[in-house]
This record gives C-alpha cells, sequence and structure tokens, in this order.
C-alpha cells in the first residue's frame, strides 16, 4: 500500500497521523466528507482512514459505502474512535477494517499498529532514516534486473530485503525461492539446484527439474552462499555467465532466466583473499551490494518490527494486546546483539507471559538473569513435584 486518504472530519490530531503516515513511506492525501466523491484518484490501490462518525454516516447506505470504496480503490480501511483509557483493535470484513481506539498515553503504539496495518504487503517493517534509505535505494535496484549480493550480520532480515526486492520486481509475479546453502550438505544441494536425469545417481527414480529451473522467470535467493563449497561455487560460476543449468545426467544445457540475490554474514573479500570464495564468482554476484545494519545502529525500527512480530505471533491484529510505553522504552533502550531474531524471541516470551493482555515492561525478559526472577512459576513447579 503506497498511498492514504485520510477523511479529516472528526479526526482528532489528523495532522499527526498524517505527519506520521508520510514518515512512514506513504503518499499522504486528505479530503473531508463533502468531498469525498470528487477525489482524483492517481493510485493503483489506497488505503483510507476515517472517524467513527464518519465511518457510520458512510455505513448508513451500505451500496454507497461499497461504492466509495471502489472508486477510491480502498483495500484496507481503519476507523478511529476516540481515545481512552484503554486501547482496544477490532477488525472486520475479512480483516480489511480495523477499529482503532488509542490509548491517552500511549500514541506512538497505536500509530505503529495503524501504519503496519496500512501496509498489505507487510513486507518489509521501517522506521528509522537509514532503513528508509535502504529500502528507497532496494526499490530502486529491484526495477532493473542486476545481481545483488546482501551482507550482515545474522538475524538482520536479510532474507526479508530479499523478498521486498522480488515483490518491487518486474518479477513479482514468478516464483520467489529460497535455499539455505548452509543448511544443504554438499553432496545434495548440486542436485537440488541444477536438477538430475532418471538414473544420474543412485536413488534417482524420477527426475527432478532442480530449484534454478523451478525459480524461472522469477527470484532465486542463495542464502549464506559463502558456506558454499567450491567445486560446486565453479559450476554456479557457469550457470550464472551462461544463463542455463545442465542437469545430473544430461547431456544438453538448458536455459534459464533467474535473478539471483545471494547473502552472507560474512566479509566476503575476507573469504576470497582466504581461499574459500572464488574470486571471479564474487564479482559475478556483487553486482549490486546492499548492506543490512545490526539492530543496534537503527534503534528507530525496533517498534516498527516490534507491532509486526506481535501481529505475527498473536493471530493477527485483531488480537494484538497493547506495548505500553514502558515496555517499548525497554525494548529501544536494549543492545540487541541478535538482532531481530532476538527481539523475536523476547516479544514471544511476553506473550506467554502477559496472557495475551496488555505487555508491561516487566513481561519483557531481555536478559537471561531476568528468567530466574519470575518468582510466579516457582509455585506452580513445586505444586507440580508434590
Amino acid at each position: 500500500m503506497s498511498a492514504v486518504l485520510c477523511v479529516t472530519d472528526g479526526l482528532a490530531d489528523s495532522e499527526a497521523w498524517i505527519t506520521h503516515l508520510h514518515n512512514r513511506g506513504y503518499e499522504t492525501h486528505t479530503t473531508t466528507l463533502a468531498k469525498l466523491g470528487a477525489v482524483q484518484t492517481s493510485w493503483p490501490q489506497c488505503g483510507l482512514m476515517m472517524s467513527y462518525a464518519v465511518a457510520k454516516k458512510l455505513a448508513a447506505d451500505a451500496t454507497g459505502f461499497v461504492k466509495w470504496c471502489r472508486q477510491l480503490k480502498a483495500e484496507r480501511i481503519v476507523v478511529l474512535t476516540e481515545a481512552g483509557k484503554g486501547f482496544s483493535l477490532k477488525c472486520e470484513f475479512n480483516g480489511s477494517t480495523l477499529h482503532v481506539r488509542p490509548a491517552d498515553n500511549n500514541w506512538r503504539f497505536t500509530a505503529e499498529v495503524v501504519a503496519r496495518f496500512l501496509d498489505e504487503d507487510q513486507s518489509a517493517a521501517a522506521g528509522d532514516p537509514s532503513t528508509f534509505n535502504l529500502l528507497r535505494l532496494a526499490r530502486r535496484v529491484a526495477a532493473s534486473d542486476v545481481t545483488v549480493m546482501l551482507v550482515g550480520p545474522t538475524g538482520t532480515g536479510k532474507e526479508v530485503l530479499s523478498r521486498f526486492l522480488h515483490r518491487a520486481s518486474p518479477r513479482n509475479r514468478n516464483p520467489f525461492i529460497a535455499v539455505n546453502c548452509a543448511a544443504v550438505p554438499d553432496t545434495m544441494l548440486e542436485a537440488l539446484l541444477f536438477g538430475y536425469e532418471r538414473g544420474a545417481f543412485t536413488g534417482a527414480h524420477h527426475p527432478n527439474k532442480g530449484i534454478f529451473r523451478a525459480a524461472d522467470g522469477g527470484t532465486l535467493l542463495l542464502d549464506e552462499i559463502s558456506e558454499m563449497a567450491l567445486p560446486l561455487q565453479a559450476k554456479l560460476l557457469r550457470v550464472l555467465q551462461e544463463k542455463e543449468v545442465t542437469p545430473l545426467g544430461a547431456s544438453k544445457p538448458v536455459p534459464v532466466d533467474v535473478r539471483v540475490i545471494a547473502t552472507s554474514n560474512r566479509y566476503m573479500l575476507h573469504e576470497v583473499k582466504a581461499g574459500r570464495f572464488r574470486e571471479d564468482l564474487y564479482y559475478r554476484l556483487n553486482v549490486f551490494p546492499l548492506v543490512t545494519k545490526a539492530l543496534e545502529e537503527r534503534p528507530g525500527d525496533i517498534l516498527p518490527i516490534a507491532v509486526s512480530l506481535l501481529a505475527k505471533h498473536a493471530g493477527g491484529f485483531a488480537k494484538m494486546p497493547e506495548l505500553t510505553e514502558e515496555a517499548i522504552q525497554k525494548l529501544e533502550a536494549h543492545v540487541w546483539p541478535g538482532n531481530v531474531r532476538e527481539l523475536e524471541n523476547v516479544l514471544q516470551r511476553a506473550l506467554v507471559l502477559s496472557g495475551g493482555e496488555q505487555i508491561l515492561s516487566e513481561h519483557l525478559m531481555l536478559e537471561i538473569q531476568e528468567m530466574f526472577e519470575v518468582t510466579e512459576l516457582a509455585p506452580r513447579r513445586l505444586a507440580a513435584v508434590v
């Protein structure tokens, strides 16, 4: 979702909402209820934000409301009630409409929930200026067909960025396939990538076209490519140069049209100098390098990512508990040596400890010592023993 239309009638803090959504990368527009029918739509689709009073007026004529939504190409709608003591969410119409009651003292969290809900792709949660710069650059790279090399620490969202590149590219209607080169034995990886003919080796009872051909027309992510064995690197180089694969046991190559994205958590030039990675393959893959930063270097991303992860693990936006301002401050003050993966673990623990209700700062166990300070678990454990 790239555009958001805000109907300002009766909407408290409408300027703040527009500013926040604009800062989150949306193309923002405003209108009034009287002028809603005159809005010129130049976007492929949009999000719609309005007050409860406006929604009630529009809903009085159900046919008219559907007509407006179609005319505006509104795919997701946010209805905001007046702020109250408690935060609440309610989804309707198969999840396309979200009713939100903001909490008086927790505007930041509510704003992030709305921003994430309006993002139909739910692809890359961002709030830090450096991440927005990276996404803008990635969008420009996606428009071309160049090979991309993604480098960054483990758990910083390299696969998420890879999927973002695929969705923003002309290949987005074709397959996106990811292969973890570190998780597949070298003897199997060649057959997995390039395919094989029947009888090519013991146990090959049926032919397999391989992942390169399965991703034809789309994008292939080679995750942790620095773990690939040297003999296989030579074969991969030829595939990239000739744009064709020769399945094991076959005599003729098969042409393929695949956009390759490679990732690594290592500094690749060090791998080249150490003789663990072919220099010619490195330069073939490193046509356009992109670098992801550690989470502690982009603190503005912590809250947007946290909201996205809470929606994921709570079972959707409607079931997502509120993250209090004190809890948000605690998350933003942490160093995050484990990056986004550590943040995800912390939030999953918080969901368990909060029982799906409001997440307080004491529900966030950031250090191992804090896990032993959850004294409420001790009586249950003793009762089980008795």
